[in-house]
C-alpha cells in the first residue's frame, strides 16, 4: 500500500506534534507515525491504581501572558486545553543540602531577596548571576522571539563557558554555586562541558513563574493532536518506522514495521539522531558524519519511583524538593551502586480533583544505563525476577532517603511503582534513556551540537537533540525545523501577532 504526503513526521512527541501542527497551519498535508500505543513521547502521562503520573514535563516556566511560553502555547492553541496551577511563590524550588534548606523564589526581584536573605554578603553576585542569565535569554532570539538575520541562536561565549566555570568566577561561596547549580537534575549537567546557555534558559524560564500542569502532559499532546486532526492531518500509532527508502537523491518514503510504504515529498524525523542514521542506507551519509552523530555522548538516565498515597493522608506539596547527600552538586551523577543514589527530585503530582491532598507522588534519581545493561535485550513486563528485585531495592532505598527528610511518609504510601532506564528507552524511545538526550559540551560546541538538517535535503531533525530540551527547547526546535518550509521570521511574525 502506497500513500502520499507532503511530510511524513516520526515521532510523536512535543517535537513532533508542534511541527504537525505548524505546518498543518500552513496548509500541508502532514502524517506522523507513531512507534508506540500512547502518543506524546516525553509528554506522556499515564495511570498508576487510578493516579495520574507524567513521564515527563513536571513544570512549566515563563507561561504568564506575555512571556515566551505563554506566546508559544497561545500561537499553538494550547491555552484553551489545559489547566495551570501555580507553584508556591515564595519556594518553588527547595534545596537540601544534607540540613541545609535554601529556597528559590519566583520572580527574578524576588529570587533576589530571598537567597540574599540566606546569603547577605552575596548580594551583588546573585544580582549579576541574574542579570546574566536575562542578558542570554534576551540575546536568544527565539527565546525573546525577536526576528534574526541567519540561523544564530546564541552568543559563542555561552556555549564556550560551563555552567561550574561561570558559578566559580561569580563567587568563592560553595555553597552559594552549588544552590544556584540546584535544579541541575532538569538539564542532566556535567561538570566542565555543560555550556552556560542551557543552564541560564531553563532557570530564566522557571524564576519568571513556575507552573504544573492539572491533568499532566497528556493535556498537552491531545490537544495539538486535535488540533492537527482538524486542520487535515493525520496521526497513526503502533506504526514504528523501520526505513527511511531513499534514491540518489533524496528520502522518498518510509517503511512500516508491518511492511506498509508511505510516499511523501519531505520528512522530518523527530527521533534520537543516531537512530534516524540507522533507519538510512544511503551514499548521501557519509560515513564521517554517521560517525559523528551516532557517537554522540548523552545524557544520564533516571530511576523513578511513583507514589501512590493513602486518600486524605499527605498534603498536597506546591513545590519542588531536591536533596543533595554533600555539598557539591556535581558529584550527584557520578555514583556506583555502592553509594547510590546521592541526590533525589521529589514532587507531587497535582490533585485533578483539587483539594488540599495529594494522590500521587514521584522520587526521581540518577541511574546509569549500564546500571540495567543486563537486561537490554528484554522487553516491558518480560524482564524476569532478577530485574524486579534490582527494582524493589532501589525503590527501597530511595523511601529510606525520603521518610528520613519527610518522617512518617512510609506510612501514608499504599502502593508504588518503578522505571528505569530500559522503561525510560522502550517508552520515549530515547537512546539508552538519556533523559534529554545529546550532552552538549563546551569543549567540542560544533561537534555536540545537531543541525535540523541532515545530509538528505529533504530530510530534517527535530526534539530535544536540535537546540535544547524541555517543553519551552523543544518547543523552539520545532520552529527551527518548520523554519525550513516557512522562514524563521514568518513563525516569529506570526507567533507575535497571535
Amino acid at each position: 500500500m502506497s500513500q502520499r504526503y507532503d511530510i511524513v513526521i516520526i515521532g510523536s512527541g512535543i517535537g513532533g506534534l508542534t511541527c504537525g501542527y505548524i505546518l498543518a497551519k500552513h496548509g500541508y498535508k502532514v502524517l506522523i507515525v507513531e512507534k508506540n500505543t500512547r502518543i506524546g513521547g516525553c509528554l506522556q502521562s499515564f495511570y498508576r491504581g487510578g493516579v495520574l503520573f507524567d513521564t515527563g514535563m513536571h513544570y512549566v516556566g515563563s507561561i504568564e501572558q506575555g512571556q515566551t511560553m505563554y506566546k508559544f502555547w497561545n500561537y499553538l492553541d494550547v491555552l484553551p486545553d489545559i489547566k495551570l496551577q501555580k507553584l508556591d511563590e515564595e519556594a518553588y524550588d527547595v534545596f537540601r543540602f544534607k540540613d541545609r534548606e535554601f529556597h528559590y523564589a519566583m520572580g527574578y526581584d524576588n529570587f533576589v531577596e530571598e537567597l540574599s536573605r540566606q546569603f547577605p554578603a552575596e548580594r551583588r553576585a546573585i544580582e549579576s548571576y541574574i542579570e546574566k542569565i536575562k542578558q542570554i535569554s534576551s540575546e536568544s532570539p527565539l527565546y525573546s522571539l525577536t526576528e534574526i538575520d541567519g540561523y544564530k541562536m546564541i552568543e559563542t561565549d555561552y556555549v564556550k563557558t560551563s555552567v561550574n566555570e561561570y558559578m566559580e568566577s561569580l563567587t568563592d561561596d560553595k555553597m552559594l554555586q552549588s544552590v544556584l547549580t540546584g535544579n541541575l537534575p532538569l538539564y542532566a549537567g556535567v561538570k566542565n562541558k555543560t555550556p552556560l546557555y542551557v543552564h541560564s534558559l531553563i532557570n530564566s524560564s522557571y524564576i519568571q513563574n513556575s507552573y504544573r500542569v492539572v491533568g499532566g502532559g497528556d493535556s498537552v499532546t491531545h490537544s495539538l493532536a486535535n488540533s492537527i486532526r482538524k486542520m487535515g492531518g493525520e496521526i497513526i500509532r503502533n506504526a514504528e518506522v523501520v526505513k527511511i527508502n531513499c534514491n540518489s537523491e533524496k528520502a522518498t518514503s518510509v517503511e512500516l514495521k508491518n511492511g506498509e510504504v508511505i510516499e511523501a515529498k519531505s520528512f522530518i524525523s523527530s527521533a534520537h539522531p543516531s537512530h534516524t542514521m540507522s533507519l538510512l542506507e544511503t551514499s548521501m551519509i557519509r560515513k564521517a558524519y554517521r560517525d559523528r552523530v551516532t557517537s554522540l555522548e548523552n545524557t544520564i538516565s533516571n530511576f523513578t519511583v511513583y507514589i501512590n498515597f493513602k486518600e486524605n493522608s499527605v498534603k498536597y506539596m506546591n513545590r519542588n524538593f531536591y536533596y543533595y547527600d554533600n555539598d557539591d552538586v556535581w558529584q550527584s551523577w557520578d555514583c556506583g551502586a555502592e553509594n547510590w543514589p546521592k541526590s533525589y527530585l521529589y514532587m507531587h503530582q497535582v490533585p485533578q480533583g483539587g483539594g488540599e491532598f495529594a494522590v500521587g507522588g514521584l522520587i526521581i534519581a540518577y541511574m546509569k544505563y549500564e546500571d540495567v545493561e543486563q537486561w537490554s535485550d528484554t522487553k516491558v513486563e518480560k524482564r524476569g525476577e532478577e530485574y524486579k528485585e534490582f527494582k524493589r531495592q532501589k525503590a527501597e532505598k530511595l523511601l529510606e532517603m525520603l521518610e528520613r527528610d519527610f518522617p512518617g511518609i512510609r506510612a501514608n504510601i499504599k502502593s508504588y511503582s518503578t522505571s528505569t532506564p530500559l522503561t525510560y528507552r522502550d517508552y520515549t524511545y530515547t537512546k539508552e534513556g538519556s533523559l534529554y538526550g545529546v550532552l552538549r559540551d563546551k569543549n567540542f560546541p560544533l561537534q555536540t551540537l545537531v543541525s535540523q538538517r541532515t545530509k538528505v535535503p529533504n530530510l530534517f531533525l527535530t526534539g530535544q537533540n536540535i537546540n535544547a530540551h524541555g517543553v519551552l527547547g523543544v518547543t523552539i526546535s520545532a520552529i527551527i525545523t518548520c523554519a525550513e518550509y516557512l522562514g524563521v521570521n514568518n513563525i516569529i511574525r506570526e507567533i507575535n501577532n497571535k
